[in-house]
């Protein structure tokens, strides 16, 4: 980080530069974050300011933040779906999927057949 007391960080910068860190390995599955109020004095900025950036990666399934311990880098395989899971949900998709196709088919034959009944009675006049 290279803020300086003149130009102190944001909250959306301090989670910049994590979210970073993060994503380019710099900072592994369970690694601490800094404490706030420590690392809101070495920046120069309101202790909110590190709590806010804290919470914006928090909501972005990062870090969890666990009362009195800290902020910890999440592993990112945590949130995601296993290969069981995964699978089921496209066996649920493709029963969904036939299902809207099946009634697509059956309503493009229901316009067809009016609109062939409507160019009957469309017909030329006697």
């Amino acid at each position: 980080m290279e803020w300086t007391a003149e130009t102190p960080p944001t909250a959306k910068d301090i989670a910049a530069y994590y979210r970073r860190e993060i994503a380019n390995g710099n900072l592994a599955p369970s690694h601490q974050l800094p404490a706030g109020r420590g690392l809101a004095a070495k920046l120069h900025v309101a202790t909110m300011t590190v709590q806010s950036a804290y919470a914006q990666l928090a909501a972005e399934g990062l870090v969890d933040t666990r009362q009195g311990s800290g902020t910890f880098v999440r592993d990112a395989a945590s949130g995601a779906p296993s290969a069981q899971d995964a699978a089921q949900g496209l066996r649920e998709l493709q029963i969904q999927l036939n299902a809207v196709t099946s009634q697509l088919a059956e309503l493009t034959t229901r316009v067809t057949d009016l609109e062939t009944e409507r160019a009957s009675d469309d017909g030329p006049a006697s």
